[in-house]
């Protein structure tokens, strides 16, 4: 069975319209990598787990760099929850914080 990518909902859609060009390319290419390798061996430095349930997606662009806070759920699906450009170097709670309250709406079908 292949892992599939999708997002929670618009406003995580708004989230990811807003980052630069460069950076949504990024995150196309390692949600495409986690589709065709599967989740399991796709490792740092794309994807390294955070807290819990939150794992990130990291992307790099000439502009700095921005997360992809992602949940799993069953049927192997990764669901992306919340999408920022990261300004500090340690991802701030804040940002952990919202996609954890966002997590609990991830249908677990």
């Amino acid at each position: 069975m292949t892992w599939t990518v999708e997002t929670l909902n618009e406003t995580v859609d708004d989230e990811i319209e807003a980052l630069p060009a460069d950076m949504r390319a990024r995150l196309v290419r390692i949600a495409q990598l986690i589709a065709m390798s599967g989740l399991e061996n796709v490792h740092q430095p794309h994807v390294k787990h955070i807290e819990g349930l939150i794992w990130e997606m990291r992307m790099k662009g000439r502009d700095g760099i921005s997360r992809a806070l992602y949940v799993t759920a069953r049927k192997q699906r990764v669901v992306i929850v919340r999408v920022f450009i990261k300004k500090t170097e340690k991802t701030p709670r804040r940002e952990i914080e919202i996609a954890l309250t966002r997590a609990k709406e991830v249908q677990d079908d």
